[in-house]
């Protein structure tokens, strides 16, 4: 059943570069208080949005923005992820990309437009925020509203979560970012690298002279690392050899570290300089000339944080130490070329907040959990 929506808010869905423009500048009006936030690159979202993104090999969105006096107050979309449905629930779709003013009729609108969308294709349950799917930008801040975002990593204002509660939405699942000072490395941790084990560990960065190979060995280990994690959906080759090649452009080879057990690849990292540092004032615009500045600023004044966005360890070894121990071995190894670069503190995010096992990980490196991001689910069509 459709609601009845506001009179004094207009909905119109993205069509058209000036819509999908006014979608994705509306963040820089939402934050333009907020001095935690961080504006990505305007350059980089409209990728994101482009039909290049290889999600749409398996996925299909469509936008909104509501207008209310002639101004953009708020955004949306829904998507679906055939993916998502082959491996859980094909009546499951999501909701993304949520911005909108403080306004409990914004949000309705929003929410309730994406949610007849989603109806009138047959779901049964909306899932998000996820921007796209579960491998993208995912989750609402609830807690950690006063530091910055970094790289690929989502902000929100306090509100939202009341407002989307309002909007007969549950909390299904909470991620967790943890922060980490490079320069520490616990006895605890030191313990656990020095234990026996039976066969040969060795490390080796990434091998860019054979780029391609070496990102299906890196999402061969990632896709087998979480296949039981909750939500998820594996990388399609096309997906990770997207990032990947993005990603490769930021990071020195020593920033990706592999361990291989008696020759074959077992656990991965992937450890990004956080260029939210160095773009935080350039309001989303690389041109004309603030390209130049952040090639100076990345060569020059390094960022001091940065983000560990992948990390896995092959299933078959997580049950036991010599799974534990590779797990520390690869922390290890990108922790000594991280600091060499001067970086000092890494987010590792996201963890599930029920993964006790990688919590503990973390934790034993003297990670510290400083932000909480939300999951929400709710039943539609009740």
């Amino acid at each position: 059943m459709h609601e009845r929506l506001s009179p004094d808010i207009q909905i119109v869905p993205v069509e058209g570069r000036k819509t999908l423009d006014a979608f994705i500048r509306l963040p820089l009006e939402i934050y333009k208080h907020d001095p935690a936030w961080a504006p990505p690159l305007l350059l980089e979202r409209r990728q994101h949005l482009s039909a290049k993104n290889p999600f749409f090999e398996h996925g299909e969105w469509q936008g909104w923005l509501a207008y209310k006096n002639q101004r953009v107050v708020g955004r949306i979309s829904a998507q679906l992820d055939y993916s998502h449905h082959r491996l859980h629930d094909a009546n499951t779709g999501f909701f993304g990309f949520l911005e909108a003013a403080n306004d409990p009729a914004v949000f309705q609108a929003l929410t309730v437009t994406a949610e007849n969308w989603l109806i009138d294709r047959g779901m049964q349950h909306v899932t998000g925020p996820f921007n796209f799917s579960i491998n993208d930008e995912c989750g609402l801040l609830i807690e950690g509203f006063d530091t910055p975002p970094v790289i690929m990593m989502g902000h929100a204002h306090p509100y939202y979560s009341e407002r989307l509660q309002e909007c007969g939405y549950s909390p299904v699942k909470n991620l967790l970012a943890y922060t980490v000072n490079t320069e520490k490395m616990p006895a605890a941790a030191k313990r656990a690298l020095r234990n026996k084990h039976s066969g040969s560990i060795c490390m080796r960065p990434l091998q860019r002279n054979n780029l391609n190979e070496e990102l299906e060995i890196l999402r061969g280990i990632f896709n087998d690392a979480w296949a039981n994690n909750w939500g998820f959906v594996p990388f399609t080759q096309a997906e990770f050899r997207a990032m990947g090649k993005s990603l490769t452009m930021l990071v020195d080879d020593n920033f990706v570290q592999i361990a291989e057990v008696d020759g074959k690849p077992a656990a991965m990292i992937i450890c990004l300089p956080n260029i939210n540092e160095s773009i935080r004032d350039m309001s989303g615009r690389l041109l004309p000339f603030n390209w130049l500045k952040l090639l100076w600023r990345l060569k020059v004044r390094y960022p001091k944080s940065g983000r560990v966005p992948l990390m896995g360890v092959r299933e078959e070894y997580q049950r036991s130490l010599l799974g534990i121990q590779l797990a520390f071995m690869v922390i290890e190894a990108v922790r000594i070329p991280v600091i060499a670069r001067g970086i000092t503190q890494v987010e590792m995010s996201w963890i599930l907040e029920d993964n006790t096992g990688m919590r503990k990980i973390i934790e034993a490196v003297a990670g510290k959990a400083y932000k909480r991001y939300c999951i929400y689910q709710k039943a539609l069509g009740g």
